[in-house]
């Protein structure tokens, strides 16, 4: 055993403390996090929603399919079901399960910033196309504008537990829809390096956003050999049927080796059975009928299982971002997942709540802690977004990246090892000086394992109303000031910009 006295603390307390003061320079839970400890669904379970899905998918089939995509489905081995509908076999399913892509890069600009999705990593992003924004100086919702968007994105930009961006709100004040995509695309060029996602509004618009993204990349083609970014679309719409625009948007992305989020958006009770078991095998059928049509059209191509289950309150109809149901129905989304092996994308922290308050803190970490526990390897819509996702808060922004944290670092997870298990430290404390304070031992997990929030306020009483009892809504409209004025990237050489605002109507 080691002699206790060997390991008595040396030098003054002033040292001490003065070291113990420095900040903690290593994340101790970064992003990418292993989740999947949370599986609401027994194996049994799993087998019966999947065996449902499937055979909603051979003998009821898809409808409303386009004629490219009919003809594409019917050379691959599915069968003509009559009254327009085309059914999937369960042997071509499962095929394509196998073969489809299980992880791929999203890469950021920054190549330091690129995420590995699939396996069991957790990743926290955004998502939503919010069209009102919780304004700074009102408290009120207004409208969202592509100043919002651009500050929003220069914003989360730096956030360390943001692992990637899609744009959060609408700018409602860019009328024009091909104006509106290309100063989408073009807000997230200029605002930050990480990955980034938006949605193209019809399938005309790839080619000449894929321009601008050539310019941002280097050059001509640049970005297909290493795209940065990923687009978000819904090809199949409940119940089980195909919109033909964003059909041809598949097309068209795949043609740009763009990856993509296929997103099944059901909602329980209206579009999707009420019944959560029966909610999760249509969901689950819907989101396969994206996986069989991407891999139909391109083999292996990089998508993300994008099966977000959805629900309504019944007694009115509204939406309902929070609540127990969402938070057991998006876990077991995950789970089902990864269970199939496939990359998986569900949806979390879609308060109902309008102001940053108790409801709002609830229902943000009820369901993104169960996402993140269940497996979820992107989970959208978890920073920034109010209001059932109707809105868009800039403080919401900075308080749900310190939420990531504390889930990032719930699913760290604890080392058992003989150093952490600590039993010479204990003995030398107990035999010396009876406390660990300041101990080496103490000192290496401060730095390691723990850690400390900057907006959570963990002061005594007297010293919390002393420096003015300010609310975690007023330490965070703080932290938002500081941000944007001092967190000014462009990430566009002049040169860049330029050519870009010469090619595209850039407002602003």
């Amino acid at each position: 055993m080691t002699d206790p006295k060997s390991s008595r603390r040396t030098g003054g307390r002033a040292a001490r403390v003065a070291k113990r003061a420095v900040p903690v320079a290593v994340n101790p839970a970064a992003p990418g996090q292993r989740g999947g400890q949370y599986q609401p669904l027994s194996p049994a379970d799993c087998h019966k929603i999947y065996d449902t899905a499937l055979r909603l998918l051979s003998d009821l089939g898809m409808g409303e399919v386009p004629a490219r995509l009919w003809d594409d489905l019917i050379a691959a081995g599915c069968t003509d079901l009559c009254n327009s509908r085309i059914g999937m076999p369960r042997t071509l399913i499962e095929n394509i399960i196998d073969k489809a892509a299980k992880t791929f890069p999203l890469h950021g600009r920054d190549p330091n910033r690129t995420i590995e999705v699939g396996g069991d990593n957790v990743f926290f992003g955004t998502g939503g196309a919010a069209v009102t924004t919780l304004d700074r100086d009102t408290g009120v919702y207004r409208p969202s504008t592509l100043t919002d968007l651009h500050d929003f994105t220069r914003l989360q930009d730096a956030l360390d537990n943001v692992a990637w961006f899609t744009r959060c709100c609408i700018a409602t004040d860019v009328p024009d829809m091909f104006d509106l995509d290309v100063n989408t695309a073009y807000a997230l060029m200029r605002g930050t390096t990480k990955p980034v996602a938006t949605a193209f509004t019809i399938a005309d618009h790839v080619d000449p956003i894929v321009h601008l993204l050539d310019i941002a990349a280097g050059g001509t083609g640049q970005f297909a050999r290493r795209p940065f970014l990923k687009t978000h679309i819904s090809p199949v719409i409940s119940p089980m049927r195909f919109g033909e625009d964003a059909v041809d948007v598949v097309y068209k992305c795949i043609e740009h080796n763009i990856p993509m989020s296929c997103i099944t958006a059901a909602q329980a009770g209206a579009t999707a059975p009420a019944t959560l078991a029966g909610f999760l095998a249509q969901s689950l059928a819907e989101t396969l009928a994206s996986l069989v049509m991407v891999n139909v059209i391109s083999p292996g191509f990089p998508m993300i299982f994008s099966n977000w289950p959805l629900v309504i309150d019944l007694r009115s109809g509204a939406f309902a971002g929070g609540g127990g149901e969402t938070t057991v129905l998006n876990a077991a989304s995950a789970q089902m997942s990864n269970w199939l092996g496939l990359p998986s994308g569900v949806a979390a922290s879609m308060t109902d709540a309008k102001a940053l308050d108790a409801q709002y803190g609830v229902e943000k970490g009820m369901t993104s802690l169960a996402a993140a526990l269940a497996g979820g390897n992107l989970i959208y819509e978890s920073s920034g977004m109010t209001a059932s996702l109707l809105g868009a808060s800039f403080e919401a922004f900075v308080l749900d990246d310190e939420m990531h944290s504390m889930t990032y670092r719930t699913l760290r997870g604890i080392e058992v090892s003989d150093e952490n298990l600590g039993y010479d430290a204990i003995c030398a404390a107990i035999l010396g000086d009876g406390h660990f304070l300041g101990s080496d031992h103490t000192y290496q997990a401060m730095e390691r394992d723990y850690h400390y929030p900057s907006l959570a306020d963990r002061e005594q009483p007297q010293t919390w109303a002393d420096a003015g009892a300010q609310t975690a809504w007023d330490r965070a409209k703080l932290r938002v000031d500081d941000i944007l004025a001092t967190h000014k990237p462009t990430h566009l050489s002049a040169k860049q910009d330029a050519e870009i605002r010469a090619a595209f109507n850039i407002i602003g």
